[in-house]
């Protein structure tokens, strides 16, 4: 990259031939200095290639998925939730995949049985671990972050259930806030309750139309057959991947290392199978997920907003680094005069430095996240597809909207769990 700078425009801007073409370039020293005209230095920081044989044929799985699904989109056809042949197979190898750990519980249980004090209770204690690594998870709720229910934010899940309506599903039965620029839905417990996961930093730069089409994507996920996360094929795909974890072969092997690895090949090459299939199954699936959760977004919050928040995805980056400034600052200010409060105006400063992003680092994501495709991540569709899904059909009015009031009085819930994370961020960072 150039470090030359040229002559300097407005505040913190300068100006500088690009080394590729010559063109004037106007830069923001906070941001990368790059050359809209032939896209010199648009994505510096391109991920490399992933060298495994699965991980390259689920790129190359999610990019032709991913092209067809924004081309049917683009041709006005209807998304709409499906169980088809591909998503009933993998229920089928899901299944299977547990009936087997049912049938090393039911063998466990009989060994240790008629085995009793003999050599078949060795036999019998060793299928009961294997069962217990490899048995159906249930999360839980988290114990590190706040936890809101009905009654402690009545107007919040008053809002959450309005969105439901639209999504076609119903509310949730608990809010986790978190410090990640992020948001989630899952369940918990064996009666399958269900949780909505809202980052704060990402909910305090959203606007309140923008919340709601947030609110709209996360519950659109309950509605929509995103099969992948689901209780049956997740935990399959757990199940799988403790297997091959099993039989993975041993690096630098002894003489007994290297015939244990010989013997367990077919093993191996069953198991991988087996996951490259369900993965190849429900990736359709997965990614269709996505542009369903996007037209439940625009439906509850519009088109426009939902169009919104996915500019506000690609310069999620900035966000983050601003933040990672408030922990660092704080890290050095207790070797020196550290602020006795800190958190305090973290989310107004975030806000801040959000609006000061200028337009040209949102073109430049938008290349870049073109570009780069499905290189970062091949169960979610590119921002830039999704993006487009959105606009290639008639725009959506808002469903669901919200007055001062109610904004006023969700704010007030949220101000305990906000200033934990604020605090949290700013002691010990994001993620914690």
């Amino acid at each position: 990259m150039s470090t030359s700078v040229g002559t300097t425009g407005q505040a913190g801007e300068t100006t500088q031939p690009c080394p590729q073409c010559g063109a004037e370039i106007r830069a923001d020293g906070r941001f990368t200095t790059w050359c809209a005209g032939c896209d010199w230095n648009v994505d510096p920081e391109r991920p490399g290639e992933e060298h495994g044989r699965l991980e390259r044929r689920r790129r190359r799985l999610a990019r032709r998925h991913g092209e067809r699904l924004a081309a049917e989109v683009a041709a006005g056809e209807t998304m709409r939730p499906r169980r088809d042949a591909a998503g009933l197979a993998a229920y089928l190898i899901a299944l299977t995949v547990h009936g087997v750990t049912v049938a090393l519980a039911v063998g466990a249980v009989w060994f240790l049985v008629t085995g009793w004090g003999g050599a078949g209770m060795v036999l019998g204690l060793v299928l009961a671990v294997l069962t217990w690594t490899l048995r159906p998870r249930f999360s839980e709720l988290p114990d590190d972050r706040p936890l809101l229910t009905r009654t402690d934010a009545p107007a919040l899940f008053s809002l959450i259930d309005e969105v439901a309506v639209v999504a076609g599903t119903r509310g949730v039965d608990t809010v986790a806030v978190s410090t990640e620029l992020n948001a989630s839905v899952t369940t918990y417990g064996i009666r399958g309750r269900r949780l909505l996961t809202i980052g704060m930093p990402l909910w305090e730069i959203l606007t309140p139309q923008e919340r709601i089409a947030l609110l709209g994507h996360e519950l659109g996920h309950y509605s929509n057959g995103d099969t992948r996360h689901g209780l049956i094929i997740g935990n399959a795909l757990r199940s799988l991947s403790t297997w091959r974890y099993y039989v993975d072969p041993t690096p630098n092997p002894t003489l007994v290392e290297a015939f244990v690895n010989l013997v367990f090949i077919l093993p191996r090459a069953v198991l991988q199978g087996l996951l490259m299939l369900l993965d190849r199954l429900t990736l359709r699936a997965t990614q269709r997920a996505e542009y369903l959760a996007d037209s439940m977004a625009a439906r509850a919050g519009s088109t426009d907003a939902a169009a919104s928040i996915m500019n506000r995805f690609l310069v999620l980056d900035s966000a983050e680094t601003m933040l990672r400034r408030e922990t660092n600052a704080q890290q050095v200010g207790r070797r020196g005069t550290a602020d006795r409060q800190p958190w305090v105006g973290l989310w107004e400063r975030l806000g801040a430095h959000m609006a000061s992003v200028p337009e040209s680092e949102y073109e430049r994501q938008r290349r870049a996240a073109a570009l780069r495709g499905h290189s970062v991540d091949t169960t979610h569709p590119p921002t830039h597809l999704r993006h487009q899904c959105l606009l290639a059909v008639p725009p959506l009015p808002a469903t669901v909207t919200t007055d001062d009031g109610t904004e006023s009085r969700i704010t007030a819930e949220l101000a305990g769990p906000a200033k934990t994370v604020a605090q949290r961020i700013v002691k010990h960072g994001l993620g914690h």
